[in-house]
């Protein structure tokens, strides 16, 4: 009995583990696994190929990103939703460069060529 008396205080300490700052690894799973299909979604949403989301995000599970991107695949679909234009750019894409100003320059006299050889 006295050792229950002792061992009922032990348990309450422990039963305490997260203010102690130790993560429980089924919740911590649990949040990874979320965060993944967020991220999934998020790239289905913004037109990106599942690719270049695993790309973007190679800390995240796959098998999440897949879930979330597929789900999210499912819902635009079902209701007719068009995905919006990414703001990053897509790995590997050369960003957009603006169009050259064609500048004519004046036509060299025959005189001018001769001299410049």
């Amino acid at each position: 009995m006295k050792r229950l008396l002792l061992a009922l205080p032990l348990l309450a300490a422990l039963s305490a583990c997260e203010q102690l700052g130790i993560d429980d690894p089924a919740k911590t799973a649990a949040l990874k696994e979320a965060e993944g299909k967020a991220i999934g979604s998020a790239c289905r949403h913004a037109m990106r190929a599942i690719e270049d989301c695993y790309v973007l995000n190679p800390k995240a599970q796959k098998a999440a990103i897949y879930a979330g991107w597929r789900e999210m695949d499912e819902y635009m679909r079902e209701n007719k939703l068009e995905g919006v234009a990414p703001v990053v750019p897509r790995p590997g894409a050369r960003p957009a460069q603006p169009a050259e100003e064609v500048v004519e320059k004046p036509a060299e006299k025959p005189a001018e060529k001769a001299k410049a050889h």
